[in-house]
C-alpha cells in the first residue's frame, strides 16, 4: 500500500514555509518601491503651520504639540528613507493639526458668542434704565 505524499507533514510545512517566504519577499518589494511621500509631507507641514497660526498654541496646545512631534518624526523617517513610516506619521500629523485647528476655531466662536451675549446684556440694562 502506497502512502500519499500530499499529506506528508514535512511536505506541507515546506510548501507553507516557501509560500510565507515568497509572500514576505513580495511585501518587502512593495514597501521598497513606495515613492517618497513628498506631497503628503508638504500638505501635513502646511496644516501644522496653519493650525499654529490660527491659535492652536493657545486653544489646542496638546493636539498641536502632537502634530508637531509627528511631523518631525515623519521628516526623520523621510531622511531615513522609511517612506511607509513617513507617510503614516505625516497623515497622523495632519489629522492632529486639523483637530487643533478645529478646536481653536470652536474656542474662538464660543468666545464670540459670550462677547455677544455680554453686549446684549449691557444693552438690555441700558434700555431698562432709560425706559419710562
Amino acid at each position: 500500500m502506497k502512502i500519499s505524499n500530499h499529506h506528508d507533514p514535512l511536505r506541507i510545512m515546506t510548501r507553507v514555509g516557501l509560500g510565507g517566504i515568497a509572500g514576505m519577499a513580495l511585501f518587502m518589494t512593495g514597501c521598497a518601491s513606495m515613492p517618497p511621500p513628498t506631497e503628503q509631507i508638504a500638505v501635513s507641514k502646511a496644516t501644522v503651520t496653519r493650525a499654529a497660526s490660527v491659535g492652536g498654541n493657545e486653544y489646542a496646545p496638546v493636539e498641536l504639540k502632537s502634530a508637531t512631534e509627528k511631523m518631525n518624526a515623519a521628516e526623520q523617517a523621510m531622511a531615513d528613507e522609511d517612506y511607509v513610516k513617513a507617510q503614516r506619521l505625516a497623515e497622523q500629523a495632519q489629522a492632529d493639526a486639523t483637530l487643533a485647528e478645529t478646536k481653536a476655531a470652536l474656542a474662538k466662536a464660543q468666545l464670540a458668542v459670550r462677547n455677544a451675549e455680554e453686549s446684549n446684556r449691557v444693552l438690555r440694562q441700558e434700555l431698562d434704565r432709560t425706559a419710562p
